[in-house]
């Protein structure tokens, strides 16, 4: 048998000791460079928002002002927003933001006959929210303000809004959210995040995979009368496998009802009413959420016919309608590029091929 000396001993365990040591270095080192799953929530723009993102790095502080910057920019109810001073009359030059939101919503208001129509925050603040002011409002007032709403008669000229009429007022509720989610998107990714899912008040931007290294799972609402909004069942199941944006509009919780007629919250700037409802939910995928985002909230405003007329002259977006059909039951249509996003319909339409 070997005997080793205190001296020895002690030599010994001072080396085994600076193994373990070197080891656990190594090892913490190794968890701050590994990437794992991270969510964000809060609230922003009057709504929650979600955010799930695979980063070695914390990227809350980073996504936190660009929310507040976006805000500063395009949020209608911040005074100091640059929307609310061309509202206001205020000189102001634009930002990059705001030229992309203000172009992109001229381009849906050409291509949906101005159904789609940034200019007709007069019109929704006339009618009120929650229908409280129906009855109140005659043709007189809405003819009256309708002759200063339209997306023809606003222009940007380098870094200036110029209206045709100074009452004229811009909102782009109708896209902001989505875009929005773009905008978190490109933060992410240069901050080289390859795998996330942007959520802000119901509209997303998903590329890469979850944390089970599948695709992104994103549910369509059953559209039920349930003005309490706690019912949320699913009507179908989106799988997104690359990136793209999606949104979704519905009236089906925020209507009124008339000689046995639904009329959605949303306004046809047309006309200058609630726009008829037979069309309860539209779905919409692009490759950017600010496209979705407005497309879906405009083919709620035209109802379902023209809402597929003009969706299958815009390639670059793909849509599911949830309709009502003449006897009160809920109907499905979809385009045929939507169907790599549906699992349940790929396996119907494998079992009816075969």
């Amino acid at each position: 048998m070997d005997f080793f000396t205190f001296a020895e001993i002690y030599s010994q365990m001072k080396k085994i000791t600076t193994l373990y040591i070197l080891l656990a270095c190594c090892l913490l080192n190794a968890c701050r460079d590994q990437k794992q799953y991270i969510q964000e929530s809060g609230s922003v723009f009057h709504t929650l928002y979600q955010i799930k993102y695979e980063s070695s790095t914390l990227l809350t502080e980073k996504i936190d002002a660009e929310l507040a910057a976006f805000n500063l920019s395009l949020n209608p109810f911040n005074p100091n927003s640059i929307i609310a001073k061309v509202n206001n009359n205020e000189p102001v030059e634009v930002d990059e933001w705001f030229t992309d939101v203000f172009n992109k919503s001229q381009e849906i208001s050409a291509n949906t006959e101005g159904i789609f129509d940034p200019t007709s925050a007069p019109l929704i603040n006339l009618w009120g929210f929650g229908f409280s002011k129906m009855e109140e409002v005659t043709p007189g007032m809405v003819d009256s303000i309708r002759e200063f709403v339209g997306y023809q008669k606003i222009r940007l000229d380098g870094k200036v809004i110029v209206k045709e009429d100074p009452r004229m007022m811009l909102n782009f509720s109708a896209i902001a959210k989505g875009y929005a989610c773009d905008v978190i998107a490109a933060l992410l990714e240069r901050e080289g995040v390859e795998n996330y899912m942007v959520e802000i008040g119901g509209e997303f931007v998903v590329k890469g995979v979850n944390q089970y290294g599948d695709c992104w799972r994103l549910g369509i609402n059953k559209p039920e009368d349930d003005l309490s909004g706690t019912s949320h069942g699913i009507q179908e199941m989106l799988k997104p496998c690359k990136k793209c944006g999606v949104a979704t509009s519905g009236d089906y919780r925020n209507y009124y009802e008339k000689d046995g007629q639904k009329f959605g919250h949303t306004i046809d700037p047309r006309t200058g009413y609630p726009a008829a409802q037979d069309l309860l939910s539209a779905t919409v995928v692009a490759d950017n959420c600010m496209t979705a985002d407005g497309y879906a909230t405009a083919f709620m405003a035209m109802g379902l016919e023209k809402a597929v007329e003009i969706a299958s002259n815009i390639p670059e977006i793909d849509y599911f309608f949830i309709y009502a059909d003449e006897a009160g039951i809920h109907q499905v249509t979809y385009s045929k590029g939507i169907v790599p996003y549906l699992p349940n319909r790929q396996e119907l339409a494998i079992l009816e091929a075969e």
